[in-house]
């Protein structure tokens, strides 16, 4: 075992456990793209043999699946049930989740709830627009926060000090991939109070994203998702009212410190 900055307290760190944490967030990563074995173990910098057998301690528990062949490896469902379960726990989503019904009813626009995951935002909740159907869900997926207006909305409440040097992946031609450009761009998020995203993460979409401020700093932010071809100056200032009032609602609801676990 060694000792790492990442364990709480300066705890000694368990190989065996950060190598299968290790692992299936790998295979989580690659969404749909199944791994072989000596890809894994190249990736992790993990024995061959090391690799075969906790992959088929994880495919015996559920949480790893393998073809017919017994060759290629991908996420299993035991990962999607304590994905569920923790948003099923987390009284934050369930607070948030019937915000999200009503500025969908109100904008009949995709929303979204979305919470800050170290340099990514990971989505915890949407509502599809019925006019603008994405094929797979963004639920569980993850997003660079300096990319869309969930990520700008949360980065705009940290300091820019704190923002990691570039320069930044490129999701598409207008994503902000230098500093400067990013830290100018937050301290318009803040004089505004929400964030804009002008096809930064997905092309001919723009997005608003206002932070949720129960938490200091904000953890979590809701955003509203348009196609770039229907925003009109009048549908995008009701938008960002609608949204507005919408994050009013979700913070007056929020229990006080008090209340449910204070999560790190």
């Amino acid at each position: 075992m060694s000792e790492t900055g990442g364990a709480a307290g300066g705890v000694r760190e368990v190989k065996s456990a950060a190598r299968t944490v290790e692992l299936l967030e790998l295979l989580a990563a690659r969404g749909d793209r199944p791994a072989r074995l000596q890809e894994l173990a190249d990736a992790l910098g993990a024995p061959r043999s090391s690799m075969y057998a906790l992959l088929q301690t994880l495919v015996s528990r559920g949480w790893v699946r393998t073809d017919v062949t017994g060759s290629l490896y991908g996420i299993g469902i035991h990962a999607l049930l304590t994905g569920t379960g923790y948003l099923d726990s987390d009284p934050r989503v369930g607070l948030v989740r019937p915000y999200l019904d009503e500025a969908s009813e109100a904008l009949g626009e995709t929303i979204h709830l979305g919470r800050l995951d170290g340099r990514d935002v990971a989505y915890l909740a949407t509502r599809e627009s019925h006019e603008y159907l994405r094929t797979i869900s963004r639920v569980g997926r993850r997003l660079p926060a300096h990319a869309g207006a969930l990520g700008k909305a949360l980065l705009a409440e940290r300091a820019d000090a704190d923002l990691p040097d570039g320069p930044y992946e490129a999701l598409t031609a207008h994503t902000r991939t230098g500093r400067d450009a990013l830290a100018a761009d937050l301290a318009r998020v803040r004089e505004r109070g929400y964030s804009v995203d002008r096809e930064e993460s997905v092309p001919g979409i723009a997005g608003f994203g206002f932070a949720l401020r129960y938490d200091t700093p904000a953890l979590d932010a809701i955003s509203c998702s348009v196609p770039v071809a229907r925003l009109t100056p009048a549908h995008e200032e009701r938008i960002v009212t609608v949204m507005r009032g919408i994050r009013a609602g979700i913070e007056a609801a929020a229990p006080g410190a008090g209340g449910a676990p204070h999560w790190r």
